[in-house]
Parts: C-alpha cells; sequence; structure tokens
C-alpha cells in the first residue's frame, strides 16, 4: 500500500512539474513563431519627426528581418501623451509598440494626471538613437553665431518668435533654458511636433527653433536653415563645424533620444526578441551610416539599460521642469 502511495505521490509531482512547465513552453513557443501578423509603432508626433524618422527606419529593418510588417502609426496630440495611452491600453502580446522619446521623460512632471505611470506602465524593449537639438533659424535673421543671436535678441525684445515641438518636450526645455542663461525675452510657440515647426520657420513665420538634428539636417545642407550651435555636450559628427552651446554657456547640455516600449506584462521572450533585431540593426553598417547621416548616433542597449534611461531620465528632466516653472498649456 506504501509503495503505490509512493508511486502515486512521484506521478502526481511529475504532472505537476509539467503542467507548471507548460506555460513557460507555449510563451517560448508563441516568441518563436512571433509575429504572425502585423506589429503597429505607434509615434505620438506628425510625419517627418525624428520620432517618425526613426520609427520607419527600424520598422522596415524589423519588418525585413521577421517577415511581418510593422505599421508606423501617427497619433499626434497632448505631446505624446494620446500615443502612450493607447499603447499602454493595448494588449501586451507584443503587437502594439510605442515610439519612446525624451519627451515622454518630461511629460511625467510635466502634467500631473496623467492616466498611466511611464516607468510602471510600459515594457523597455531597446534604445535606438541619442542626438543632439540644433538651434536653427530662418536665414533671414541677421545672426551667424549664438553671440550675435543673443546681441540680435536684446536689441529686438518680445520680438523674436521660437518653436519647440511642443510643451514640455526637450526642445521646449533647452529653449526655456537658453532664454534664461542668455537672458533674452522671445515668444513662445508650441507646435505638435517638429516638422510642422520646421515648416513655419522655413515659411518666415518664426525666426528660430530648438530642433532635434534629424529632421533638420538636410535643411541646413542646403542653406534653407541656418545652423548656430547644437546642445548635446559633443559637436555632430556629420556637421563638426558646428558649435555646442557649451562652448558660450558651460554645462549647458539637452539631447533627444529615441526607443521602443511595449506594454506591461508582454513575454519577456517577445521583447528579447524585438530587442536582439533592433541590436543587429544598430550594428549593420547601412543602418549605423544612415543614422550618421542624419546627425544621431546609435544607442543599442539591453531592455533593462533602457528602462534605467528611462528612469534616469524622467528624474533629470523633473528636476528642470520643477526649476524653470514649465507648466503644460
Amino acid at each position: 500500500m506504501a509503495t503505490n502511495l509512493k508511486l502515486l505521490r512521484r506521478q502526481f509531482l511529475h504532472l505537476a512539474a509539467g503542467a507548471a512547465a507548460l506555460p513557460a513552453l507555449s510563451r517560448f513557443a508563441w516568441a518563436q513563431t512571433y509575429p504572425t501578423r502585423p506589429v503597429r509603432i505607434i509615434v505620438g508626433f506628425p510625419p517627418g519627426g525624428g520620432a517618425d524618422i526613426f520609427a520607419r527606419l527600424i520598422g522596415q529593418w524589423l519588418s525585413e528581418r521577421l517577415g511581418q510588417p510593422f505599421i508606423i502609426e501617427n497619433r499626434p496630440g497632448a505631446t505624446g501623451n494620446i500615443a502612450t495611452e493607447a499603447v499602454v491600453r493595448a494588449p501586451p502580446d507584443g503587437y502594439t509598440l510605442l515610439m519612446v522619446l525624451a519627451t515622454n521623460a518630461v511629460n511625467a512632471t510635466l502634467y500631473e494626471k496623467l492616466n498611466f505611470n511611464l516607468s510602471r506602465d510600459i515594457a523597455p524593449v531597446a534604445g535606438i538613437t541619442r542626438d543632439s537639438l540644433v538651434i536653427v533659424v530662418n536665414p533671414s535673421v541677421p545672426a551667424k553665431t549664438v553671440p550675435e543671436f543673443i546681441a540680435y535678441a536684446k536689441a529686438n525684445p518680445g520680438k523674436l518668435s521660437w518653436a519647440s515641438g511642443g510643451i514640455g518636450g526637450p526642445s521646449h526645455v533647452a529653449g526655456e533654458l537658453f532664454k534664461m542663461m542668455a537672458g533674452v525675452d522671445m515668444v513662445h510657440v508650441p507646435h505638435r511636433g517638429t516638422a510642422p515647426a520646421l515648416t513655419d520657420l522655413l515659411g518666415g513665420q518664426i525666426q528660430v527653433v530648438f530642433s532635434s538634428f534629424s529632421p533638420a539636417i538636410e535643411y541646413i545642407k542646403a542653406d534653407r536653415l541656418r545652423a548656430l550651435a547644437v546642445t548635446g555636450a559633443m559637436r555632430s559628427q556629420a556637421l563638426p563645424e558646428i558649435p555646442t552651446v557649451g562652448d558660450f554657456f558651460p554645462n549647458f547640455e539637452a539631447s533627444q533620444w529615441y526607443g521602443v516600449a511595449a506594454p506591461k506584462n508582454t513575454p519577456a521572450e517577445i521583447v528579447d526578441k524585438l530587442n536582439k533585431e533592433i541590436n543587429a540593426a544598430l550594428a549593420d553598417p547601412k543602418v549605423k551610416a544612415r543614422i550618421v547621416d542624419l546627425g544621431s548616433e546609435g544607442m543599442p542597449m539591453t531592455p533593462a539599460e533602457f528602462g534605467k534611461l528611462v528612469a534616469d531620465e524622467t528624474e533629470k528632466w523633473g528636476k528642470v521642469v520643477k526649476f524653470t516653472g514649465i507648466k503644460p498649456e
């Protein structure tokens, strides 16, 4: 009798262990076949801006490597918060991804009553790129250097309009810091993304934009816009002749970064598969060359490293938002 009980117990434990392994095995099998249908990458800004440019670059790579379309879906509004909430509320199955950027980290402090918590409600997948912002002016502005621009702005207080890609984004915060450190009075005109801001700058409706590098670089190369300085700690590889703002104001540094995230509870196997493919893209010579041409640099990371970046940047920009007193309009 005792022998039979031992045998039954051994069989039960064996079956229980097998049952416990099933979810892990099914998740592994799911990840192995993922994706089996089109995947959406949600971008919270209009076409033509940095987030859109890099989403399309990575989306094309993923489409070719994984055999399913990665479709870029632009959902501008509320400085990226509409897109973020849509992804947070999506099923955690790997078929809805979010283009995350520094603006999202700023929003965490800028907006007091968001319906989500960025660090808590997303699963970090991978970093893509980091680039400086660049101060660009319409060629009609009679200034070719930062000191000349400051002198011109001081001679015309309240008469110059400057644009950002939206309230609270790095371009807005960088502009406010520049105004404070330079002691100039300019009118802020927020736009729903960098691309519309550059369109108005080209048309002469505004005089200066603190822009992400990637959407502005072709206009700079074509002499349709004049670059005064980059806001990063180092000069750009693509246009090394442009000085940094830090050359005139020590310790001034502001940059934009881009990455991919998914809804929380997305299977780790899918996150790891996407991370591996995105990092493979960043190591590809053609992709690397394209990123440099856009004035940016690749930012390969593990999911944990990208999650730490998001957390660190949320803390950093939170302090800047409180210091400058920026409020959502």
